[in-house]
């Protein structure tokens, strides 16, 4: 049996065994290990076992995971993502659905420091789910707005899936900024249309005066503090993004330590940064193991000479890896696919020249797309596991016009490449 048969066969095997709900990280690591024995040999396989995760784990570039991953619970458990969601509440006060576009705001601006989209979308479905249930919201509106503001912290700078991009292809991730803002303007303009269609779904806030409004502000303030610590910092040299996330983490720490965070809830910070960051590894491990069964199985190098082949217009080429990527994004974790698949596609795209920002930022903002997208959808299983008594149905159907507004964007910075480039200027 050929490699590239073998290939096809070992991603067959992968799309049922995540059918059979097998964790995915776990998938990878079996199909990968057993298909690369498949080619190669078991010898080759259990020595590439010994070797990859020692690899994964001692990569510098992904030290900045876990202080990401940190900032994230230690503005959860301070207090942060509550006041947080206070501002933003009081500011969308008296509006149709404000609560929605409220948790979507907050969802935005937490992930700025959070870095990690699951790490926003179950700490946002702590503190704002319960309020949204408790006015009446539907849960599939409530849940589908948690899920889809989940996905701004694979946009907006610094994240993770922005970090693995940047260190793959060796590009600035800063200038990603203005398609995470856009998802989040038209995030809420989704919230206004389904408004407007179903009413019912949910009722008007309580009206807040102006005067409250820009008192809540005062909410935002760490938020934009450490945001703009690490961005200003990256940005004028003072330190690497590697470092900037421990700068980052630095300051929440002692933003939480100011507000009175004791040891034991520092502890369970400390617990909770290594049990996802520990997922978080694993999924890379698992990735990269994939990868070398991949490749040695050719089957990627056979996408490739079959697009060259076809003599296609770059424009052509990016829409059909596009539509690649959102095809894996149903089956695929985001961080995985980022991994196997760009090392693949980016020689294409680099002898193409095509900009490779602009590029990432289609690329990220497609996997972004899988975050909410069956059967595997991780944001939408966060939010299950958050709230185990709203079925996953609810959510697939409450997400399904974000993702309807994530296809626009997406199809607006195809046609116009200026709006995801327009910091470069």
């Amino acid at each position: 049996m050929g490699s590239e048969a073998i290939g096809a066969i070992g991603l067959g095997c992968l799309l049922v065994l995540m059918i059979l709900r097998v964790p995915v990280a776990l998938t990878m690591l079996v199909v990968g290990v057993v298909g690369f024995a498949s080619i190669i040999s078991w010898d080759a396989a259990i020595a590439q076992l010994k070797t990859v995760p020692v690899e994964v784990l001692s990569n510098y570039s992904f030290s900045a995971v876990p202080m990401f991953i940190l900032m994230g619970v230690l503005a959860a458990h301070s207090g942060m993502a509550g006041k947080l969601f206070d501002s933003t509440r009081t500011i969308c006060g008296g509006w149709k659905g404000g609560l929605a576009i409220s948790a979507i705001g907050s969802c935005g601006i937490f992930s700025a420091i959070s870095g990690s989209s699951l790490a926003t979308a179950s700490t946002m479905t702590r503190v704002a789910l319960p309020e949204m249930e408790r006015y009446g919201y539907h849960r599939g509106l409530a849940t589908g707005a948690l899920a889809a503001g989940g996905t701004l912290g694979i946009m907006i700078p610094p994240s993770i899936a922005l970090l693995i991009y940047a260190i793959l292809t060796e590009q600035s991730v800063g200038d990603m900024f203005m398609a995470g803002l856009m998802g989040l303007v038209m995030y809420a303009l989704t919230v206004s249309v389904v408004m407007r269609l179903r009413p019912s779904l949910a009722v008007a806030g309580e009206p807040t005066p102006w005067k409250e409004k820009l008192v809540s502000l005062t909410g935002l303030v760490p938020f934009f503090g450490v945001f703009l610590v690490m961005i200003l910092g990256i940005y004028f040299g003072a330190f690497t993004p590697t470092e900037g996330a421990s700068v980052g983490a630095f300051a929440t720490l002692i933003y939480a330590l100011v507000k009175g965070m004791r040891s034991a809830q520092l502890w369970r910070s400390v617990q909770e940064t290594l049990a996802l960051s520990a997922v978080v590894f694993f999924m890379l491990v698992g990735a990269e193991t994939l990868g070398y069964f991949i490749s040695v199985s050719r089957i990627s190098f056979s996408i490739t000479d079959m697009l060259y082949g076809l003599d296609l217009s770059p424009l052509v080429v990016v829409l059909i890896i596009l539509a690649l990527y959102f095809v894996l994004g149903m089956f695929m974790d985001s961080i995985a696919m980022l991994v196997i698949t760009v090392p693949v596609v980016y020689p294409i795209i680099q002898a193409m020249g095509i900009d490779p920002v602009w590029f990432g930022i289609l690329t990220v903002l497609t996997v972004e797309l899988g975050l909410m997208t069956p059967p595997v959808g991780m944001n939408v299983f966060v939010i299950k596991a958050m709230a185990p008594h709203v079925r996953l149905g609810e959510i697939f159907k409450g997400v399904a016009p974000f993702v309807v507004s994530d296809l626009i964007r997406l199809a607006l910075l195809i046609a116009f490449p200026i709006l995801s480039t327009v910091f470069l200027l």
